[in-house]
């Protein structure tokens, strides 16, 4: 049992937790905190976290967190609809961005100093279409990477 002391503690600590996964939720390069952030907003039947998991559910590039969004607000009470997943590019002009950091690397370059370039110069899409992707992420960039560039 909790003694006074330590209920007062963890009420003036709900705050600090709220805004650290306010941060968390609205944090574009992890989507694996987003996701996070929404399964832990979800135990919170508050109006500033409902607000932030429909936030989620509606502005959310990865499926996987709109989807943990929507059961986090369904399992709420909240009357909501099963997001969609995203068809086509989830940012604009992906392919050419893709595309221009493979022909950046010398000639013979791996895949794997493709994927890392990827990942050091625009993690927020390396990070999103990983998330979106799941397990079949590495084939999709492999795809793209072995696809014949124009020159």
């Amino acid at each position: 049992m909790l003694s006074n002391h330590n209920v007062e503690d963890v009420n003036e600590q709900q705050p600090d937790i709220f805004e650290e996964l306010k941060k968390a939720v609205n944090r574009k390069g992890s989507w694996r905190d987003r996701l996070n952030a929404v399964k832990e907003l979800g135990q919170m039947d508050t109006d500033p976290s409902i607000k932030l998991l429909q936030h989620a559910l509606s502005g959310d590039p990865v499926f996987q967190v709109r989807e943990a969004a929507y059961r986090s607000l369904k399992k709420l009470g909240e009357a909501v609809q099963m997001p969609a997943k995203t068809k086509g590019e989830l940012f604009k002009g992906t392919n050419k961005i893709l595309l221009r950091i493979k022909k950046s690397l010398p000639e013979g370059h791996t895949f794997e100093q493709f994927k890392e370039k990827l990942q050091k110069t625009r993690s927020d899409i390396y990070d999103t279409y990983e998330g979106d992707k799941g397990e079949e992420f590495d084939g999709w960039l492999k795809a793209i990477w072995e696809a014949p560039s124009r020159k």
